[in-house]
């Protein structure tokens, strides 16, 4: 189970996860806020040709904005190390705090030109809204992080099992090894043996298998699959991940180069370019290149 002093999960900070989460919040806040109105004493939300719709229109957008604007953050600091589960919860506290603050002061101007009713301190709009606030946006987040969570433990599950896919081939020893990858929806994509594979690169929501085919060529395969469940799910195998980037096949890697940047990975392969092995993964590395 993770702990929030755990560096965060990077399904929950991948662009297509942080849009879904958006998207979902906005249609779960649009719902609770109109079946709220009628209950409310204190709402000045109002649809139709009015003052008050003017107002609602402009919060609605403004809040709308910052969660975006946050999420665009928060997806650019999606590599830091510092990123617990408690940096997370405390981003989303923040974003509460902030439109709370928005609507206090949207509902301070309506007290004046009487859109809002009157009576009320900032302090008590403050604290009303920051109730309504955490509804609607705490909720659907907790909801979408948790079917990230079990999305990705499904994925994870289903790579795991690679052993047990049916093929054409017949079961060898570790020499041939196939490496098979499903994509997010738990389909099988992707079969090759270990002795082909070079390296898996991520690109964004996507991943590309370099491999060399029976003609002898370099090719790559691209399908939509998170490289963290690529790493997780081939832990103990030769797959080894040397940069956010990259996971190398251990056995194909020809030449370990020292540069002045640092340490990269020669294939000895004319069309792979040496990739970079990061700070974070160079002992490991090392030590698996070095008990080969």
């Amino acid at each position: 189970m993770i702990a929030l002093n755990d560096r965060l999960p990077r399904y929950l900070l991948e662009k297509e996860q942080i849009w879904t989460t958006v998207v979902y919040t906005a249609l779960f806040s649009l719902v609770f806020i109109l079946v709220s109105i009628p209950f409310s004493a204190t709402a000045w939300f109002a649809l139709g040709e009015s003052e008050a719709f003017v107002y609602t229109l402009a919060f609605v957008l403004l809040s709308a904005l910052l969660i975006i604007l946050s999420r665009s953050l928060m997806h650019r600091c999606r590599d830091l190390k510092g990123f617990t589960l408690l940096g997370y919860i405390a981003w989303n506290v923040a974003e509460v705090v902030v439109v709370a603050l928005v609507y206090t002061v949207f509902t301070r101007k309506g007290m004046e030109v009487g859109i809002a009713g009157g009576g009320r301190e900032s302090g008590e709009i403050f604290l009303s809204a920051l109730v309504y606030t955490a509804v609607c946006l705490c909720v659907p987040f907790a909801f979408c992080a948790l079917h990230f969570a079990l999305q990705d433990r499904d994925n994870t599950i289903r790579l795991m099992n690679y052993g047990n896919v049916v093929s054409d081939k017949p079961a060898k020893p570790y020499t041939d090894q196939r490496i098979t990858l499903f994509d997010n929806n738990g389909v099988l994509k992707f079969s090759i043996s270990s002795d082909n594979l070079y390296f898996i690169e991520s690109d964004d929501n996507y991943i590309k298998a370099w491999y060399m085919d029976s003609a002898g060529e370099m090719k790559q395969y691209m399908l939509r699959c998170r490289l963290k469940t690529v790493e997780d799910s081939f832990a103990d195998s030769e797959l080894v991940r040397c940069h956010r980037k990259y996971i190398v096949n251990i056995r194909k890697i020809s030449i370990l180069k020292s540069e002045k940047e640092g340490y990269k990975v020669d294939f000895d392969i004319d069309s792979i370019e040496p990739i970079p092995i990061s700070k974070t993964y160079e002992q490991a590395v090392l030590a698996r290149f070095n008990s080969r």
